[in-house]
Order: C-alpha cells, then structure tokens, then sequence
C-alpha cells in the first residue's frame, strides 16, 4: 500500500463501527515457520517489467532444477494475426482471469486467456500502413511500440500508425478489459499543435506512465529520410487533451531503444543517436537526455550526457542510443545511482544519473562489444555483485559486473555465443538469488535459453521439438508470471512452464507500507518516500504537513521493501524495517542519519502474513511488530525484546474492502493507533486504540486519483 491517512472529523458508520467493536478482543496466536505469501503482484504492465527498464522478474519457481526442465504448454493456443515487435503484458483480474495483452504490426490488439491461449477480446484500431512513406524497414506499420498499462484505471496505451490522405500516429487508450476505447482518445499527434509530423517518425521503443502522464518516445525510420526528430510526447491520462512534446532542436536524434522511456519515478531518461547538420554545435544528439514532468527540459549540464566526441559520432553514424537507457543502483559506489548507454560505437558508458555532467568523461567507460541498435538490457544484483547482461553486436549475450567502489567500474563477467538477435531478461528466486538470463534465439535457433547469471553456464539449452517457435523477431523479448514465461511471436504466442504443481507467484517489488517519523528533530513527523521502480528511498523533511526540503537514503536490495522506521538500536538515529515477501524474512537497517552503518536480520513471518508497520505495544520500550494477513483481513502484534519474538496477539479482523496500513499515536493518547486504507473507494481512516483495544474511529480524507503518498 503506496498511501497513508490523515486524521478526520467524520466518524465511522455504524455498520463499520460495529464491525470493529465485534473483533476487538485479543487472541495469544502461536506463530509458525513462514511459508511463502500467495498474495504478491505478478501484472507485468510495461516493458522490462519496471519503470527502471531493469528486466527482473522475481518468481520463486524459477529454480536452476525447475528452469531446466520448461516445457512448452502444447495446450495454449496463443493465436493472433500480424507481426510482433513489441513485447507482450500480463494483466490479472481480467472478465475470464488473468489475460496476456499482445499488439501487431498490422494494428490488432488481443488479450488473451493466460492460461489456455483462447481470444479474450480483439481489437483492430485502423488500417497499418504499407507503402508512401519516405524510407523504411517495417511492414505492415502498425502498432510497433511495446504498451503499458494503468491497474488503477483498467487502461492500455498503444501507438498506432494508421493509413489515410496523411498517415498519421494515433495514441490509444483501450479499457484492458473489454478492449472498447475509452472517452477522450485516441490523440491525434499532428493535431497536437507540437510540430510533429508523423510520417518521418517511427515509434520502436516503450511506453512509460510516471505520475499520471503517459510519455511516448519517437525515432525516424531505418535510413534516417526525412527531417525525424527524437520525440518524447506526453499526455496526461486522465485528460488526454493536454499534450507536451521534447524534440531535439537538430534533424535526428532518435530513440531507438526498445525499452523506450525509463523513469526513477520522477524524472525520464532516454538515450538519442546522431543528429545531422549541427555544425559541431550539440543540438540534442549522442546523448543521455533527463527530462522533468510534462515533458520539460531545462538545457541544463545537469540534464544531459553527452560524449566528449559526439560530433564524430554524428558524422559516423554510429549512434550512442544503440540500446535503451537503464537505471542502475550499485550500494556502496560512489556515484551509487547510475544510468547505462550501450553505444554503436562498442563502449559502455555509467553516468551520475543524478548530475549527468554535460559534454564531459563519463563516471566510467569500458570497450565492449557493439550492440545492436534498437534493443534492450537488462540489470540485476546477486550475492557476487551487480550485473548487467546485453546482446552483443556479434550475436553472443555478455554480463559485466559494476565494481562497488569510488568511482565503480565495469569489468567482463561471462559471455556466451547464441544464435539470434533478440534482448535479454532475468528471473531470480528473491531478488538476489538463482538468477537466470533468458533470451530468444530470433531469428537465429527460434529457441528460448537460459545461463546463470554469475557464470554464464546453461541452465536451459532451448528444450526438444515441441519447444522450437516460430515466427521470433529481434529486439524482443519474453516476460515471466507466476512460473510462466510468455514469448510473443509473429501469429503465434508461446507459453513455457516450469514442472510440477501450482507456481508461485512473482512479486516485481515489496508492497510499500507507510513510514513516518521525526527525522531532523524539529518535533514534526516526515516522510519516508520511497521509489517502486529503482528501490531509492528518500527522507522527506516537513513542518507542520509543509515540504521544508529532502535527502536521499540507502537503496534498497531487490525483493526488500520499507515497511517502518524507528530508532531500533536506540542511537537517536531512527532505522528501517524492512520485509521481503519472497522468503518473509525480516530486517533492521540501522542508520546515521540517511545513511547506511549496518543491519540484522528479525525474525521470519508465517506463512500469508506481512510486516506493516512497527510500534511499542505493550510499553516494554521496545519496537513490535505490526502484522497483517491479507487473505483474512487478519491483524496481529508481534511482541519483541530486542528484535527478539517473546510473544504475540490477534488484532481484530477488519472489514471488507479495508487494509492496514501503518501504526502510530494520532490522538496524543500515548498507544499506538491503526491507519487503513480502502483500495477500491480510496477512502483512509483512524482506528484509535487504548492498549490494544478500540476506543474509536473517524475516517480520513480520500486520496486523489493518480497519488501515492507514503506517511501520514
């Protein structure tokens, strides 16, 4: 839960009164070794699976045992119509269950039943085109760009290039549900009053939607005809009619990248290649480019990267976006949060994300083999170190591991050679463990295959007969849920599975809790934010519910989430505590200020329930554990010494449709009081406790649409 409650004036209904009042007493409960939570998010709703484009999925059925053993699911049908060149979605709660969204070059748009294959509902939204534009490699051109999709509003978003007098792209918002088009769309971007001309631009890479704005990169066609700008082109979803677009003030500069946008959930990053007719003045090409909300770009050194030799890569050809931008964190280097460019040129680049430096050295650079343009990679962390793994322009897939020093370096992990041209993903058991990278064979052996991530040997070698595809095409990659991956083809969608029973389910990320606490000592709780996409946590200071100012902490490790913070080692410094819902283990990160000076682990949770929050319960001086169990509505506190279990009780079970959220003394009242949250209607409210026992309620204010705050 993303969002926490201030207190109200309205009291509870009655009904909602009664319904507390009737499961206030209190229990002893024996707690039990911990089992996995079957309750995690699986939806995969953009590109590489997070906003990041760092291409993690974590599922605890992809053992090294399990994945050697995928099989395909000859009972899926998967049939569809049209080239595939974006990558597919999986959307749970959908009419039938949970469906895979699938978009074609010839302008079909499909969802279909996870688990047989069969049409949901289908969709053609206008005509590809097929002829009449000034150069290019593609068609039919329809639909290229992979969607993404909004849970809170049921919505998918798509580019779609449609044929006509003037050929024109169209962004479509569809209810992920029916398919219908939803009130207010498609946008007409020649209409858009942005000077974009629609029939010198093509739209490869992903979409993003970062805080209620939908951005939508654009390249020129393969032969780089025609006065093609790079574009990023923002629309805000709940009022479509409002559009901003970027473009670089030179011809050129496309993105060309197949993860498109990235976000550290404030600012996008996008990656451009070369421009024509500067004059050796730079004019937005060869260049890491950072952009604000809208989207704006200050001009600033700050806001962009780009090479000291930009201009002759300009005049080669040869350019730096051969590959997406990917945000990385590395703990423990200095700069630790960092964005990669993989170039043409053959050289990989780190960069301060946070202060990008201009025409200027990188933070640090590596000889590596090309890439090839358009395609994506992908990062992740294991006990070795943090890696990222790419498609060489040589057909092989490399890992390099980021040195946490000052400043990081790159250096050569493994490498492999694989028949195909397609981007790599990866899956590991929680975050930092077993991690496999899995890549297609397109249009090399049409085979799936795996290799660990730390050595590179082969995990799985591509299957037998049954498991040969067809149809693969390059840039593209699968996506992983719930113990499936999902490959999306040319007419045809494959489903592979690892062996045995039900899988379990594959959290991208921990479930953000409320965390509140006075962390600059002017006697006025603030915020700890945290960002789903990059785990970066942050400290935002207030007085009196006002922004004062902020400071970054610590990066979370992957599959870890911020559930609480409090001074747990009685420092005068307040720590987090931390959960990971993959292997319910719990943590205390203790640290100095936003700094990181160690941790240890707590105790593990049984089976179904999750940390919340933390606060003295039983006035022992010591923080307890305030838990939930989703499936039942069930609380529960956890009574510590010293992060040490003593003893525990049932809390009352709350009503349906509201969840708890955090702990903390609203009523001055000395005890802890319980903060909830009602996802569907958006509504907060107080439960005022005495002991443990309910005093009282009064609801909260309603969250806005599109917020997610963390704190009262």
């Amino acid at each position: 839960m993303r969002r926490a409650v201030l207190e109200g004036s309205a009291v509870f209904t009655t009904g909602f009164m009664k319904a507390l009042i009737s499961a206030s007493s209190f229990i002893v409960i024996l707690l039990s070794t911990a089992l996995l939570p079957i309750n995690a998010q699986v939806n995969v709703t953009q590109k590489n699976n997070n906003l990041s484009r760092d291409g993690l999925y974590i599922d605890a059925a992809f053992t090294p045992g399990n994945a050697a053993n995928l099989t395909r699911d000859l009972n899926f049908i998967g049939t569809i119509v049209g080239n595939v060149h974006a990558q597919p979605l999986y959307i749970e709660g959908g009419p039938n269950g949970p469906m895979v969204v699938v978009v074609t070059a010839s302008n079909n748009v499909y969802a279909l039943d996870a688990t047989d294959g069969s049409i949901i509902w289908q969709r053609n939204v206008g005509t590809p085109v097929t002829s009449g534009l000034p150069c290019g490699n593609i068609s039919p051109f329809g639909i290229i760009g992979t969607p993404v999709a909004d849970l809170a509003s049921r919505a998918l978003f798509f580019n779609a290039m449609i044929n006509g007098a003037t050929k024109k792209h169209f962004v479509f918002s569809l209810n992920v549900d029916t398919g219908a088009t939803n009130p207010g769309w498609p946008v007409d971007l020649n209409a858009a009053e942005l000077g974009f001309t629609s029939n010198v631009q093509n739209e490869r890479g992903g979409l993003a939607i970062v805080n209620g704005i939908l951005y939508v990169p654009f390249s020129g066609h393969f032969g780089d005809c025609g006065a093609y700008h790079g574009w990023v082109v923002g629309i805000h979803i709940n009022n479509p009619s409002t559009v901003i677009g970027w473009a670089t003030d030179a011809v050129g500069g496309g993105i060309w990248g197949h993860s498109g946008v990235a976000s550290d959930g404030t600012n996008m990053f996008v990656i451009t290649g070369n421009t024509f007719n500067t004059g050796g003045t730079w004019m937005g090409g060869e260049a890491i480019i950072r952009l604000q909300a809208g989207p704006t770009f200050s001009s600033q050194p700050t806001d962009y990267w780009a090479p000291r030799n930009w201009f002759s890569l300009d005049n080669g050809d040869v350019d730096l976006g051969g590959c997406s931008a990917i945000l990385i964190d590395v703990p423990g280097a200095t700069p630790s949060q960092l964005v990669l460019a993989l170039g043409k040129d053959g050289n990989a680049y780190l960069v301060n994300r946070n202060n990008l430096g201009g025409i200027t050295s990188p933070v640090a650079s590596l000889p590596v083999d090309g890439v090839t343009t358009g395609q994506s990679s992908a990062t992740y962390h294991t006990n070795q170190g943090t890696y990222f793994v790419f498609r060489t322009g040589s057909g092989g897939i490399s890992a390099y591991k980021i040195t946490a020093t000052n400043p990081p370096t790159m250096i050569p992990a493994w490498s492999v050679s694989q028949n195909g041209k397609a981007s790599p993903w990866v899956t590991t058991t929680d975050g930092t463990h077993n991690a496999i990278v899995w890549v297609v064979g397109a249009q090399g052996d049409n085979r799936l295959h795996g290799y660990d991530g730390d050595t590179g040997a082969v995990v799985y070698a591509g299957g037998g007969s049954n498991e040969l595809m067809t149809g693969t095409r390059k840039w593209n990659s699968g996506i992983v849920a719930r113990g499936r991956i999902y490959v999306a083809n040319d007419n045809k969608v494959y489903k592979f599975r690892v062996p045995g029973g039900t899988p379990t389910p594959t959290p991208t990320q921990s479930k953000p809790r409320a965390a509140v606490i006075d962390f600059n000592g002017d006697g006025h709780p603030d915020w700890v934010v945290r960002n789903a996409g990059t785990r970066q946590t942050a400290i935002w200071y207030l007085n009196n519910n006002v922004f004062i100012s902020g400071a970054y902490g610590p990066t979370l490790a992957a599959g870890w989430g911020l559930r609480s913070v409090a001074d747990f080692n009685r420092d005068t410094h307040p720590d987090y505590a931390l959960f990971n819902p993959v292997t319910d283990r719990t943590a205390i990160w203790y640290l100095s200020g936003p700094m990181f000076i160690g941790s240890a682990y707590g105790p593990t949770l049984p089976s179904g329930w999750e940390l919340v929050a933390t606060a003295d319960f039983n006035g022992g001086g010591n923080r307890d554990y305030v838990l939930y169990k989703p499936s039942t509505r069930q609380t529960a506190i956890w009574y510590l010494n010293n992060n040490v279990f003593i003893s525990g009780a049932y809390g009352p079970t709350l009503p349906a449709g509201w969840e708890l959220v955090a702990a903390a003394d609203f009523n001055g009242g000395g005890k802890p009081d319980y903060l909830l949250y009602n996802a569907n209607t958006r509504q907060t409210a107080i439960w005022y406790m005495n002991n443990n026992f309910f005093v009282s309620g009064a609801y909260g204010p309603t969250i806005p649409v599109g917020w997610s705050l963390v704190g009262p």
